[in-house]
């Protein structure tokens, strides 16, 4: 199978910037450690300190589903309503 690229982005809700970063900062020691997991990166955008961006790289889109499936993305993902603003999840298979 082909690896996938994401790209992750979260707005937080004002005022729950540091909430959100604590959350989404919890996620990645446990998502490193995940089978297929290559990179696990997050990023705060400069420009706009609301919004929070993963960069990650897999090495399959099986192994990303089952990311999906962890306790921790699932405590995020029930979290999230009262952390984001928005949020944007963007799949891709790499051509080089």
């Amino acid at each position: 199978m082909p690896e996938v690229a994401v790209v992750a982005i979260f707005v937080a809700r004002p005022g729950k910037e540091e909430e959100l970063r604590e959350v989404l900062e919890a996620n990645v020691g446990p998502t490193r450690k995940e089978p297929g997991a290559l990179q696990y990166d997050l990023h705060r955008d400069i420009g706009e300190p609301r919004r929070f961006i993963f960069v990650e790289r897999w090495e399959s889109e099986a192994a990303l589903a089952k990311h999906g499936e962890t306790a921790h993305i699932q405590a995020f993902r029930a979290r999230s309503p009262e952390l984001c603003e928005h949020g944007e999840v963007r799949v891709a298979s790499k051509i080089v």
